[in-house]
């Protein structure tokens, strides 16, 4: 954490330009300490003295981007978290763009030659200028020349000079801000301001180091090898380091220029599915995903595939957390709203205390308004949300990965209806998520989960001999424990003598009924 006095001047600074912008007006009071309550006066005045009428979402952008990389990375961070700043302001943070000039290509140079060890000569043919700058990092255009001699387009991306100490002055200051919030203002407590930017400065040493995005990106690779029209560049490995990453050249046109796609000839409802689809495949499928889908980061190929590119964000979702998310959406769907109640419970994700009753009606309340509407016009991101809004109201659990998987999925779906007003959601959805409820809680699911629970009861079986050769040997040696202190008496070893017998018996025993067990179950399901 900063020092109090550099941290108070820190803070100091952001308050000042944030109020000249006419941002710290326009936020809420409720709940701020008499001290803060003043300076929010102060910045009400400077606010008013401005003639500038500009949004609060764009004087909220050119603040943070005049106060450096890391507020503007705080802000993006802070967008994907609506049960923190709130829906609004969320919305509002996501529209956030990184606005800073890029750094001479000589410095670049100097990068990848220390990131790598070897003169820019020698890792590529070209290197050309740069094509795109953000906070962080910057990409440029090379050519190299491949194993076989082949002559290959590739983008290098690399990171910006001292920005990891910039990023370490700055998030020491937001921790100090985070202290006094948590210490002072006790309606942030709950919120855990401390933890959320422990959780920022991890995101961000990740984001930094490049091997990182990479090998995201490789794994992303080979779980969507066999998917149609989506796929991740491939890496140069030889070319990537912590602050250098080297990947194929994509040769297509952004998707948020739906116009240029329209004059290409693409089948843009198409797209609007296939980015939907495929974003819900890996959430629910592969239990990872690009957790920063804008369509600046999604290109369409020539073919029409979707090649996605910065996974330097990326979300995980657990087994127990995409079972959760497939029964919800499936109970909405069905009108089952206990069902997607006891769903909560089940994963506690709401606290026992809870009446899962008053969760289901809570719950009604939300699903029932969605049946009477056009399919098109209803959102499952907005659904996720109005969730999130209700289970609050039932001390349900702050769970970060769903909040992330929520917000990216709000992003996805704007996307699609960017190229069709009249997107399906439900319809897109149906196919996917019926495929994971099949795989994985359907019969073949539960033949599986038989046949694991089995296997574990034979390895117990196994073991079962060893244990009774262990008791031999605890037989043998029994005088020298005697000695040592530990007394067992005659009618225990019998005793023990005789659970030992009965352990290998009990063995043989487990591996015969194991196998019925299986045989009937896989008749139960075939019949069923």
């Amino acid at each position: 954490m900063a020092h109090p006095i550099s941290g108070t001047l820190a803070l100091v600074r952001a308050a000042f330009v944030l109020a000249r912008e006419g941002v710290v007006s326009s936020f809420p009071t409720e709940g701020l300490p008499a001290a803060a309550l003043l300076l929010h006066r102060l910045a009400s005045l400077m606010a008013r003295r401005s003639a500038d009428h500009a949004a609060r979402s764009e004087k909220l952008s050119r603040a943070l981007n005049r106060l450096g990389p890391s507020y503007v990375k705080l802000g993006q961070f802070l967008a994907t978290r609506p049960d923190i700043v709130g829906q609004k302001i969320a919305e509002e943070l996501s529209s956030l763009q990184d606005r800073v000039p890029p750094f001479p290509r000589a410095e670049a140079i100097a990068e990848i030659e220390a990131t790598l060890g070897r003169r820019i000569g020698e890792l590529f043919v070209e290197f050309g200028e740069i094509v795109g700058a953000a906070s962080i990092a910057q990409v440029h255009r090379a050519t190299v020349r491949t194993r076989d001699g082949e002559l290959r387009q590739v983008a290098v991306k690399v990171i910006r000079p001292g920005i990891r100490q910039s990023f370490r002055r700055e998030l020491e200051a937001f921790a100090f801000a985070a202290y006094l919030l948590e210490r002072f203002v006790r309606s942030t407590r709950r919120l855990r301001p401390v933890a959320v930017v422990e959780t920022l400065a991890q995101s961000t040493r990740i984001e930094m180091d490049l091997r990182l995005e990479a090998a995201a990106s490789s794994e992303m690779a080979e779980n969507v090898a066999n998917d149609p029209g989506f796929r991740v560049p491939g890496i140069d490995w030889e070319r990537t380091g912590r602050d250098v990453l080297t990947m194929e050249w994509v040769d297509g046109i952004k998707m948020n220029d739906v116009r240029a796609l329209a004059e290409a000839g693409h089948d843009l409802p198409q797209l609007g599915v296939n980015v939907v689809q495929s974003f819900l495949r890996h959430s629910m499928r592969d239990g990872f995903f690009h957790a920063d889908m804008h369509p600046g980061n999604l290109f369409v190929a020539p073919d029409g595939t979707i090649v996605a590119v910065d996974l330097g964000i990326v979300g995980r979702l657990g087994q127990d957390s995409r079972r959760f998310l497939a029964e919800i959406l499936y109970g909405f769907i069905k009108r089952d709203y206990q069902r997607v109640a006891e769903v909560h419970f089940e994963a506690g994700y709401v606290p026992r205390g809870q009446d899962v009753l008053s969760f289901a009606q809570a719950l009604r309340a939300i699903g029932e308004p969605i049946h009477g509407q056009p399919a098109e016009t209803i959102s499952m991101g907005h659904l996720l949300t109005l969730l999130f809004e209700v289970t609050e109201l039932f001390d349900m659990q702050t769970r970060p990965e769903l909040i992330l998987l929520q917000k990216t999925m709000v992003v996805v779906e704007g996307v699609a209806r960017s190229f069709d007003p009249k997107f399906n959601m439900w319809s897109t959805a149906e196919p996917v998520v019926s495929d994971y409820i099949l795989n994985q809680l359907g019969p073949a699911a539960k033949l599986r989960d038989a046949r694991t629970g089995i296997d574990a009861l034979l390895r117990i079986a196994h073991r079962l001999p060893d244990f009774a050769t262990g008791m031999e040997v605890l037989s043998k040696n029994l005088p020298d424990l005697v000695e040592n202190g530990i007394h067992i008496n005659d009618d225990d070893l019998l005793e023990l003598a005789k659970e030992s017998r009965v352990a290998i018996a009990i063995g043989h025993v487990a591996q015969v009924v194991s196998a019925i067990a299986l045989v009937v179950i896989a008749w139960q399901l075939t019949v069923g």
